[in-house]
This record gives structure tokens, C-alpha cells and sequence, in this order.
């Protein structure tokens, strides 16, 4: 006989949770667990993590969903382990073994390979990874044994340092572009170092200007109590601390939130954190051109009124499970 499903009542959460995602789960397993420990109504993530990478996970919950894209482009920061000298099918440590050369690495290796990596660059996506093709994953295709041709793509590394940490082991400590494949660079920098490469470890230690230091993990959410875990959450305008500010009045405040363009003193610019003056509330984004405060995307009087009293309201009851 089955046991029965535990029954948890949903509640409207707002905020972004800097979870440290732990090895063997997905992205969106995460997300699951972190929504049914906070009982949240509405859930979404900045952008997956491999199951075998850790670290930085933005999570957004209710208004905040409404800007997690905002991440998705961030600048991110990974630290990685490359085994050399062997290649695998996935270019990780879960893929069979497909090549072994020796290694023969030396300081002058490593700096040429080091600046050869630092810069824009062109990646050719992994078979392995969850870019679509007619629809269906690539990882879907790999599966089948099925090789689709894919194009290549300009990234950029902003920072890399390489480390020798044993005569067939490096360090890989990158700051990289969306979009760009830490696998691919591990196994692309094996190439240049003749020997092929692989990756055995992954951990995300930044996104924008989220750091590890600021996530919470799973096991430390579980013993918390539930005021605890709601302490843990960032607002919504966390997303936007890099955008220009502008704070409006009552009057103005209500028709922006209506959709409705406002003028004012304002120099142009492409991102704009709206605010209100009274009540101080977060509003949403905007940009300014010619003067005018042109609205993106907004809240809601509703998700405003359940943020500024902090208490969930029209909880509905619901089966899941953790």
C-alpha cells in the first residue's frame, strides 16, 4: 500500500534563494525541494547547473520569477578540476574512457594555453548539454549514440587561471560569458595541450554578483524552521542591484504600475530599478529615453501589498512531495 502524499499549503513567496545546488541533483530537483520546503505558490531558477556541478543557484520565487532572465545573462565564475591525458564521451567524469595520450606539461604549457583561452573565442556545444535541435535536446540525441552537427558560438572569458595541482591534474578557475560550456573549454584546452582532458569536478562559485558565500544549502534549509528559511530570502530587486534607481511618487507610482510611461528629469538609460516613495516598494524595471520612464517589467498591487506586509494571503491547499 502506498503511503499517503504529504499535504502542504501553498502560500505566496516572493524573494531569490542563494542556494549552493549539492552534487547528483539537477537544477530543477533543487528548485523542487527549496519550493516545498518555503511551501511556495510559484518557483524558477537562473539557468541549470549540471547534476554533477555544485554552487551557485539563484532561485526566484513569485515576483521575483519575473527577472530571473536577468541572471540567465550574468557573467558567471567556475572553479574546475581537468584531468589530462584522458578523453571521455561526455567530457566529464560520467563518460567512458574514448582516448588516453601522455602528458607532458611544463609552466611555458600552461601560461601559452592560459592566454590562447583568455578573450572571445569560439565553443562548439557539447553533444551532452540542453541546447535543442528540432526540438529535442542534444543530451537526447547523444543517448540514442546519434552525433548532430552543431555550429559553432562566440563566448568570452573574461579571467582564467590555469593551476598544475599534479603532473596530469590542473586547476581551472574561469570567469566567463553566458553561454559558455566548461566541459568544452576543459576539453579544448587538453587539445591544445596535446594530450586531451576531461573534466572531474565543476563547482560555480559566482553569478553576477552572487557568491557562494551567500548560499544557504539543502540540509542547512531542512533544519531551519519556516521563519528561518523566509529569513534567507533576498528581495525581488536583488536581481536588479546593478540598475540605475528611480524613486516615484504616489500619484506617479500607481499610474506607472498601470503600464503608463511617466516624464521626468531623468538622463537616458537601458536599465532602470522603479521604485516607490510611498510606500517604499519595488515596482519593477524600466528604461529612460528622451526623458520619458518607459515600464518592462512591473509587479503587481497585489505582489507590492504581500511583499510590504511579509504574510502569505489565499493559500491553497495542494498535494506534493518533497
Amino acid at each position: 500500500m502506498n503511503a499517503p502524499r504529504t499535504r502542504v499549503q501553498r502560500r505566496p513567496v516572493h524573494g531569490v534563494l542563494l542556494l549552493d545546488k549539492p552534487l547528483g541533483f539537477s537544477s530543477n530537483q533543487a528548485l523542487q525541494k527549496a519550493k516545498w520546503l518555503l511551501r511556495a505558490e510559484k518557483a524558477g531558477h537562473t539557468g541549470t547547473l549540471d547534476p554533477l556541478a555544485t554552487g551557485v543557484l539563484p532561485l526566484c520565487f513569485g515576483a521575483a520569477t519575473k527577472f530571473s532572465q536577468l541572471h540567465l545573462d550574468a557573467d558567471k565564475t567556475y572553479v574546475a578540476t581537468v584531468q589530462l591525458g584522458v578523453k571521455t564521451s561526455t567530457g566529464d567524469a560520467e563518460g567512458e574512457v574514448i582516448a588516453e595520450r601522455p602528458v607532458q606539461l611544463t609552466p611555458d604549457d600552461l601560461a601559452r594555453v592560459a592566454a590562447q583561452f583568455t578573450g572571445a573565442i569560439r565553443q562548439v556545444p557539447p553533444m551532452h548539454s540542453a541546447l535543442k535541435k528540432d526540438g529535442k535536446a542534444l543530451y537526447e540525441y547523444a543517448r540514442e549514440g546519434i552525433d548532430v552537427e552543431r555550429a559553432p558560438r562566440d563566448v568570452s572569458i573574461h579571467a582564467l587561471a590555469l593551476t598544475a595541482l599534479s603532473p596530469d591534474t590542473l586547476r581551472l578557475v574561469a570567469t566567463v560569458s553566458k553561454g559558455t560550456y566548461i566541459r568544452t573549454l576543459g576539453e579544448d584546452i587538453g587539445e591544445a595541450l596535446g594530450c586531451g582532458a576531461h573534466l572531474t569536478s565543476l563547482r560555480r562559485t559566482a553569478t553576477g554578483d552572487f557568491t557562494e558565500t551567500q548560499c544557504v544549502t539543502i540540509e542547512a534549509l531542512e533544519a531551519m524552521s519556516e521563519d528561518e528559511r523566509l529569513a534567507r530570502l533576498l528581495p525581488a530587486e536583488a536581481l536588479v542591484a546593478g540598475h540605475s534607481r528611480v524613486t516615484l511618487g504616489t500619484e506617479d507610482a500607481a499610474r506607472f504600475l498601470s503600464g503608463l510611461r511617466r516624464r521626468g528629469d531623468w538622463a537616458d538609460a537601458t536599465e532602470v530599478a522603479v521604485f516607490g516613495e510611498e510606500p517604499a516598494a519595488f515596482l519593477g524595471t524600466a528604461h529612460v529615453t528622451a526623458n520619458e520612464l518607459i515600464p518592462g517589467r512591473l509587479l503587481n498591487p497585489i505582489e507590492i501589498q504581500q511583499i510590504l506586509l511579509n504574510a502569505p494571503a489565499n493559500a491553497t491547499l495542494c498535494e506534493t512531495t518533497p
